[in-house]
């Protein structure tokens, strides 16, 4: 039984985490079929925007204990392939053309943190319940928030928050720039599927080249990332898609 759903509809990819009962905590299958999913969803020419969640109310709790101990067991080479697993499918996040929304709702702890630091754009519900809390436990994080944290929210807020395990509502979470929009849980559901929808809408050859531009520029310099942008727009401009905009701008302005 696969634990991650896949779904196309509308332009829009769905990868569910379906662990519902074990709040979609990570094992390794899920990893890897997660990583499996993004590519593929990201490889549709069907695809504009790919959504991750969680099934039953809940995003992620994190990694899940009974496997954690059951490989921990065997050794070290029986527990790496979990957090590998789990790499590769936050790393798929990146390496995908159509930007990844994750929607976070209920518990996303742990691991279901890191997953939501990798999510291009992370939509909140406000009484969602969310930490990085391996702390709490006598652990280190191993799904990339001692990377990926500071470099969202900076040095202090990061070990802050790692060193604490302190919780953040969805609200805290969209104060600190980790999340783009938090809404009240009964507004949830249409809100971000409204939003979704608007981004499945957009111009494909546009949306891919934005993600690249910014993947890119981020792990160069600004002049470097500026050059980059240059040659995109004049090249967009140049063809087919780049016309059919400026033409739709210009009859809009009239």
């Amino acid at each position: 039984m696969s634990v991650v759903d896949v779904a196309v509809s509308d332009g829009i990819g769905y990868a569910t985490l379906n662990r519902p009962q074990q709040m979609n905590a990570v094992t390794a299958e899920l990893g890897r079929e997660l990583a499996e999913a993004i590519g593929a969803l990201g490889d549709s020419a069907d695809v504009n925007v790919i959504v991750i969640r969680g099934a039953g109310g809940n995003f992620c709790a994190g990694g899940d204990f009974a496997e954690v101990e059951r490989l921990r067991a065997d050794g070290p080479d029986a527990l790496r392939p979990l957090f590998e697993n789990f790499r590769d499918a936050c790393g798929a996040v990146s390496t995908c053309p159509v930007p990844v929304v994750a929607l976070v709702e209920g518990v996303a702890m742990a691991g279901g943190f890191e997953l939501m630091q990798a999510a291009d754009v992370v939509l909140v519900s406000d009484d969602a319940r969310i930490a990085d809390n391996h702390i709490r436990f006598g652990q280190i994080p191993g799904g990339g928030s001692t990377q990926r944290l500071p470099r969202l929210v900076g040095r202090q807020q990061a070990l802050g928050l790692l060193l604490s395990g302190d919780r953040l509502s969805g609200l805290d979470a969209q104060r600190l720039g980790l999340a783009y929009r938090s809404w009240p849980a009964a507004e949830f559901d249409g809100e971000a599927a409204a939003f979704v929808s608007k981004l499945a809408g957009r111009d494909r050859s546009a949306v891919t080249k934005i993600k690249s531009l910014v993947q890119q520029g981020l792990s160069g310099s600004l002049d470097d990332g500026l050059d980059l942008e240059l040659d995109a727009v004049v090249g967009h401009i140049s063809g087919d898609a780049g016309r059919n905009g400026v033409a739709t701008f210009a009859t809009r302005r009239q």
